[in-house]
This record gives C-alpha cells, sequence and structure tokens, in this order.
C-alpha cells in the first residue's frame, strides 16, 4: 500500500470506528417501502401525467441529446427559452440556468462579493455556500455566521460589522446575506421578512443584499409552487433567488432570478458556469415540462396535499410524544407544538420533519423491518448531539403509510423504554443481593 492509499485507508477506518462512514445504499434495498426519505416532496417522478409530458415533447423536440458545450460555446434556443420563461413566471429581471444548485451557488458566492465586503450567512446554511465563500475574495474575517433564524442574532453580527467598517455606514462596501427558506436538515422556515426588514433598516444607501435560497420551497410554497419569496411579495427586496430543478421537480439543474448586470457578471466571472458542459436538452425539456405542471395548477393541489399530510402526521405523532422521555425520541421545538401568537412563518406546515433521536440507526433499522424508509442523520451532517431520523413527507405517501411510520416510531420507542425498565430492575437486583451478603 502506497503512502497516500495508507493516509486514506487510515481516514475511512478513522469514520468507519466512530459510525460516521457514508456509503451508498444498496439501489435495490428501498424496493417495496414506503418512501420517507427522498426530495421528491410532490411525488413528481413517479407522475404519469409528467412522465407522459416528457415523453411528448422528447419527440417533438429538435434536439435531444447533449448540450454541445459551455454555454458560452453552445447557447441552445431550447436553455435560452427556458431561462426566458422562468424570468416571466418568477417575476424576475433575469435567469440564469446552472448545472445545479450547488453550482449556482458556489458561482455565486465566489464571485459576486468584491473584496472589502462581508458575508453574513445563518449558520445552518449549506455546504454550497461554504465553498462559494471559500472561493471569494471576502476576507475570512468578514465571513460572519448568526444563530440560526435568529433575527436577533442577525443584527448583532450586522450592527457588530457597522461598528468595525466605516465602508459599511458609507455605502463603499456591500454585506450580502444568506438565508435558505426552508433548511433540509430541521424543516424550519426562515423568517424572511423581518431579516430583509434588517438588511434595509440597517443598509439604508442600499449596500446591504440578500440571497435566498428556495431549493426545498420551490413548488412546496407560494403561488404556483413559486416559493416563499413570492408567499411574501419580496421579489423587489432580495438580491438574488436560487431555485432548483431537482428535488420537488423531479429534474436536473438550477436557476438563479438575478438583475441583467448580475447575469452578466456571473457569465464572465462564475467558473462553475463558465468551464462546465451546460444541461443536455433532455434536462432542460425535462424542466420544462415540471413547469407545465406549476402553471396549470397541478402542483398546487399536489402541495396543499403534502402540506395537509404535514399536519396529519404532526397530529398523530404529537399526543403519543407526551409518555416517551424526551431524551429517547422527539420532535424539535419548533414542531413539538404550536402556540398561539408564534410568527406567521413558522406556521406553514413543513414537508421536512426531524425526529430527534440519540439512536438514530437502531430507529431506521426497526422502521425498515416494518416497511418504512426513513433514514438516519448523524454528525458530522448534523451537529453532535442533534442526531435524528429526518422524515420527508411526499404529496404521494397515503395515510396508510404516515400511521405505519408513526406506530412503527411509538412501537421502537415503547420496546426501548421496557428494556431500560429491565436493565434498571436487573441492576437494582444485584445491588440488593450484594447488599444482603455485607
Amino acid at each position: 500500500m502506497s503512502v497516500l492509499d495508507a493516509k486514506l485507508a487510515t481516514a475511512l477506518h478513522s469514520r468507519e470506528q466512530r459510525l460516521i462512514r457514508r456509503r451508498l445504499p444498496d439501489p435495490a434495498a428501498d424496493e417495496g417501502l414506503a418512501d420517507f426519505s427522498s426530495n421528491d416532496y410532490l411525488s413528481l417522478a413517479s407522475s404519469p401525467d409528467l412522465r407522459a409530458r416528457f415523453l411528448r415533447k422528447l419527440g417533438t423536440a429538435p434536439a435531444v441529446l447533449g448540450s454541445g458545450g459551455s454555454r458560452l460555446l453552445v447557447n441552445g434556443s431550447a436553455h435560452a427559452a427556458l431561462e426566458a420563461r422562468l424570468a416571466r413566471f418568477f417575476d424576475a429581471p433575469a435567469a440564469l440556468l446552472f448545472n445545479s444548485g450547488f453550482d449556482a451557488n458556489v458561482g455565486l458566492f465566489s464571485s459576486v462579493p468584491q473584496p472589502g465586503d462581508a458575508l453574513v450567512f445563518d449558520e445552518h446554511i449549506h455546504a454550497s455556500v461554504h465553498d462559494g465563500m471559500r472561493g471569494s475574495r471576502v476576507a475570512p474575517a468578514l465571513q460572519r455566521p448568526f444563530a440560526h433564524n435568529s433575527v436577533e442574532a442577525l443584527r448583532d453580527v450586522l450592527l457588530q460589522l457597522l461598528q468595525e467598517n466605516p465602508g459599511f455606514r458609507t455605502g463603499k462596501s456591500s454585506v450580502f446575506l444568506a438565508v435558505e427558506t426552508l433548511y433540509s436538515m430541521d424543516g424550519t422556515i426562515v423568517p424572511l421578512t423581518e431579516m430583509v426588514e434588517t438588511m434595509e433598516e440597517l443598509f439604508p444607501r442600499g449596500n446591504g443584499y440578500v440571497i435566498v435560497d428556495e431549493a426545498h420551497a420551490t413548488g412546496v410554497y407560494g403561488p404556483q409552487g413559486r416559493g416563499l419569496v413570492a408567499l411574501l411579495s419580496l421579489e423587489r427586496r432580495v438580491f438574488a433567488r436560487l431555485h432548483t430543478f431537482g428535488k420537488a421537480l423531479a429534474g436536473t439543474g438550477a436557476v438563479l432570478l438575478v438583475t441583467p448586470l448580475v447575469r452578466d457578471y456571473l457569465l464572465n466571472y462564475a467558473r462553475s458556469l463558465i468551464y462546465t458542459t451546460s444541461l443536455s436538452y433532455a434536462n432542460i425539456i425535462s424542466a420544462d415540462c415540471s413547469f407545465d405542471l406549476l402553471e396549470d395548477g397541478t402542483v398546487v393541489q399536489l402541495s396543499t396535499q403534502l402540506l395537509n399530510l404535514s399536519t396529519y402526521f404532526l397530529s398523530l405523532l404529537r399526543p403519543h410524544l407526551r409518555t416517551i422521555p424526551l431524551s429517547l425520541l422527539a420532535l424539535p421545538p419548533h414542531l413539538a407544538s404550536m402556540p398561539p401568537g408564534v410568527p406567521p412563518h413558522s406556521a406553514l406546515p413543513t414537508p421536512i420533519i426531524p425526529i430527534l433521536t440519540p439512536y438514530p440507526r437502531p430507529l431506521s433499522t426497526h422502521l425498515r423491518a416494518r416497511g418504512v424508509n426513513a433514514r438516519p442523520i448523524t454528525w458530522p451532517t448534523v451537529p453532535k448531539g442533534r442526531e435524528r431520523v429526518r422524515v420527508c413527507l411526499h404529496a404521494g405517501n397515503a395515510r396508510e403509510e404516515v400511521e405505519m411510520l408513526v406506530s412503527g416510531m411509538v412501537e421502537w420507542a415503547r420496546a426501548w423504554m421496557r428494556k431500560s425498565m429491565e436493565a434498571g430492575n436487573a441492576k437494582v437486583e444485584v445491588d440488593d443481593a450484594i447488599q444482603a451478603k455485607l
């Protein structure tokens, strides 16, 4: 074994020992299981209507395979037409396609912020934003996180930046805020209106810019599935929006909604766009078909179905959790109850529901044995002590499947409690026997 091979093997062995080594799942292992794992929130991947539309358009499209190269070398008419359509649909000045949401975030954050600018980001922001920031010209000292979804913590970070740097006060330097509308690990929804208002208040010269990642909200929230920004009528008050096609829309690719100037700048400086072959024509046709379903009202029906299912799931689970120790099985605080007076953004149902437990792998294994696929999520994907089984609901899940999921969780928790009690009783008996001999 070479020195390099030895180092790689040692790193993998370390992860194996800590039970955090990642592996691709067996492709056949999930067959026949109720799906509570994939991000196919609207169940469009199995939609006969979407499949039929896609095959029809493929049959009449002048080009289907490949794309011919980078957009700067081969700008396919289908790509340009989809961008024009998306700009109209999302009520945006301009649109620019990327091969993925990851590529779009890397391209945007690595190129647009200038030297002397600051990047402020939610502590739960996606890894792609971190990669983009690392490649940017923003000094590490000016890359500042704030506590998840906390408007107060955001304000504190921004005030500190204003105090430290006169350029932010005079408008000579810019501050970029990076948030997601729906966070993929916690199912939390950003208090976007309050954050936008905070940026506008503290940067009255217009040098505060909000960048919103709608990857998990696309198709789920807002009029025609246009996302939380559209739901809150903030289209004119955010700097950039990212929508992806690979989750609820059952496609591939992403689009950044920006101004024509920013679009032009990205075409010149976003390396993740410039130096890669663009989406194939088949990918473009697939996305176009998905947006047909957004525009004709199909997606609104599916998203309503999905969010009603989320409410149903929580209504079934919450009563059981009152008799199960929080240390064994729990919902996060934002889902454990919904007291009166909560902010409107928090009241929205979510298709992503984390079930917090220190034993995510045994729970997931128990559910699989009962025909349910819900995956364990552990460190380093989530912080230590915040392990969970993540439930992703879908419009196509039957209520009976949701009931089976809840009963499986409760059954596992009750069995674990019984074992713990038996082990405790056995220890007491041993202690009593020892005491009797003394």
